[in-house]
C-alpha cells in the first residue's frame, strides 16, 4: 500500500484547541517560523512505515488477543542521538531475537516481535523543571525536544531535534530491516546466542538444561532436513517499531493518506501508544490516535478506572476490531490484583477486542540507597507472574510483555542470576531517563517468562 502526503484529511485529523498535556515551551510557540518550517520539510519527507506494514501487524496482534500469538515488546527508555549506533541497535535487536526464540520454543506460538525504538525520543516528565545545585532549568523531554545536558542553552527546545529524530528512525529501520532480513536473524546463530548466555559463568543450571531442549530440537529438524537453506522462515523475521506517540507536532507532521483505503496512517512508527499521563479522553492525544489506521497502544496505570477505560475503549476502537487496541497493564509487583481483575471484568463484560500486554516496568521504579533510579528484577519478574496468574484465574490471555531493556551490559536494574547490587549502579549507568534492564537481566526474564507459557499451554493441551 503506497501513502499520499497531502490531503485535507490531515488538517483536519484532530481539534488543535485540544488540550495536549506534556508538551514543550517551543521559542516562538507553536506558530513560530522555526516551527512552521520543520513541520514543514517533516511533511514533504516519505514516511518511516507503510500502511501494508501496520496492517500486517494489527492481524498480528489479533493473533495474540487469541491466544495464537504471543507479543514481545523491548527497547530504550528514551532512545538518544548519540547512542543510536549501529552497533547499539544490532545489539538490541540481538537481545530481543534471543528472547523471542525462548519464549516461541517454549509457548510454542509465534512470537511478534517490537522494537521500542526508531522513535522514542520524545519523554513524558513529573515536572516542568528540575533543580540542580540551586540552578533550575526546563527538565529534559528526550532528544527531540532539548538537550540531556544541565546548560541553559541544552534545555531550549528546538524544533529543528524533530528533522534529526526523522533522520535517526530512517537509519535505524534501514538497520532493523536488513538484520532482520538478511541472515543476522537465523534461529541457530540466535541459538548460539543463548547457549553463551546459558554457559556464561553465573548462569543457573536450569537455563543450561532449558537452552539444551532448544538446541535437541533444532538437531532434530536439521536430521529431518528442515534448515536455514530449505525454509526461509528459520533466517527471517518480521520486526515491527513502536513508541509513546507524544509530540504531537512530529506525528502529525509525519500522518499520510493510504491511497488504498483513503484513510490516515501514522507514518512514525507500526504501532503508536498513548501513555499513563495523556490518556484524557478527552485530549489530544487520545483524539489523534483515534483518527489514525494504525495498531494503538494504552497504557493502564493505578489511576485509571472502569469506566475511564471503557471510555478510552469507546473513543479508540469504536468498532471493535480485531487488532485495533493494545492494552499495556503497568501497576506495580503487589498491586495487580487491586486492578487489573476489574479492568479485565469490565472489558470482558462488553465483549470488547483488546490484546492485554504486561509493562512490568513503570510500576516498579524506585531510588535505591546509593540514590540512583533502578528497578529491582525481582518486582519486574513478580508483576509478570501476577499478571499471568490474573489472567488464568480470570478466564483471559495474557498476550504479552513491554520491557525497557537494552543489549549493553549497563547497571541500571538491581538483581538477576549475574547479580547487580546497588553498590554497582554507578559503574555501568548510562540510561537518559529511566533504567534499563541489561541483556544479560533482559534473556533471563524470556527463559522465567517462557516456565509461565509452558505451563499455560501444557493446561490447554490437558483441556483438548
Amino acid at each position: 500500500m503506497t501513502m499520499n502526503s497531502t490531503s485535507s484529511q490531515l488538517d483536519n485529523l484532530f481539534d488543535s484547541s485540544l488540550v495536549a498535556a506534556q508538551q514543550p515551551n517551543w521559542p516562538g510557540g507553536h506558530d513560530g517560523e522555526q516551527m512552521k518550517k520543520a513541520i514543514a520539510d517533516l511533511r514533504a519527507l516519505p514516511p518511516l512505515v507503510f500502511a501494508g506494514e501496520c496492517d500486517d501487524l494489527k492481524a498480528k496482534i489479533a493473533e495474540a488477543a487469541a491466544g495464537r500469538a504471543f507479543w514481545l515488546q523491548g527497547g530504550d527508555c528514551a532512545e538518544t542521538f548519540t547512542s543510536a549506533t549501529a552497533d547499539s541497535i544490532r545489539n538490541r535487536i540481538k537481545t530481543i531475537l534471543q528472547m523471542a526464540a525462548v519464549l516461541q520454543y517454549y509457548s510454542s506460538l509465534p512470537v511478534i516481535k517490537v522494537g521500542r525504538m526508531a522513535g522514542q525520543f520524545a519523554k513524558p516528565r513529573s515536572a516542568a523543571t528540575e533543580t540542580i545545585d540551586g540552578i533550575e532549568l526546563p527538565s529534559y523531554r528526550g532528544d527531540i525536544i532539548n538537550g540531556l545536558d544541565f546548560t541553559e542553552k541544552a534545555r531550549v527546545p528546538n524544533p529543528e531535534n524533530m528533522l534529526r529524530a526523522y533522520t535517526q528512525s530512517a537509519a535505524s529501520l534501514n538497520l532493523l530491516r536488513a538484520f532482520s532480513q538478511g541472515g543476522f536473524a537465523d534461529i541457530h546463530h540466535v541459538q548460539e546466542w543463548n547457549l553463551g548466555f546459558a554457559n556464561a559463568a553465573g548462569s543457573a543450571q536450569k537455563y543450561k538444561d532449558l537452552a539444551k531442549r532448544i538446541s535437541d530440537a533444532l538437531d532434530f529438524m536439521t536430521a529431518a532436513g528442515i534448515n536455514s537453506d530449505s525454509t526461509d522462515s528459520l533466517r527471517t523475521v518480521n520486526f515491527y517499531t513502536s513508541h509513546e506517540a507524544l509530540l504531537l507536532e512530529y506525528e502529525e507532521a509525519l500522518c499520510r493518506v493510504d491511497s488504498t483505503t483513503n484513510l490516515p496512517v501514522a507514518g512514525s512508527g507500526h504501532m503508536i501508544w498513548i501513555g499513563d499521563r495523556t490518556r484524557q479522553p478527552d485530549g489530544a492525544h487520545v483524539e489523534f490516535c483515534r483518527g489514525v489506521q494504525n495498531p494503538i497502544g494504552l497504557k493502564c496505570g493505578p489511576t485509571i478506572s472502569n469506566d475511564d477505560l471503557m471510555r478510552l475503549i469507546d473513543k479508540l476502537n469504536p468498532e471493535n476490531e480485531e487488532g485495533r487496541l493494545t492494552l499495556i497493564a503497568r501497576f506495580g509487583a503487589g498491586n495487580v490484583g487491586d486492578h487489573l481483575p476489574g479492568l479485565i471484568n469490565a472489558v470482558k463484560s462488553e465483549g470488547r477486542n483488546v490484546l492485554w500486554t504486561c509493562d512490568a516496568m513503570h510500576g516498579n521504579t524506585i531510588k535505591s540507597s546509593s540514590g540512583y533510579k533502578t528497578r529491582p528484577f525481582e518486582s519486574v519478574l513478580r508483576e509478570v507472574q501476577e499478571f499471568f496468574a490474573i489472567h488464568k484465574a480470570e478466564g483471559t490471555v495474557p498476550g504479552g510483555v513491554h520491557f525497557e531493556m537494552t543489549g549493553k551490559d549497563v547497571t541500571e536494574c538491581t538483581g538477576g542470576v549475574r547479580a547487580v547490587t546497588d553498590e554497582d549502579l554507578s559503574s555501568r549507568y548510562h540510561t537518559a531517563c529511566d533504567p534499563r534492564l541489561n541483556a544479560s537481566q533482559a534473556l533471563e526474564l524470556a527463559f522465567l517468562v517462557s516456565e509461565l507459557l509452558e505451563s499455560r499451554h501444557n493446561l490447554e493441551r490437558k483441556a483438548v
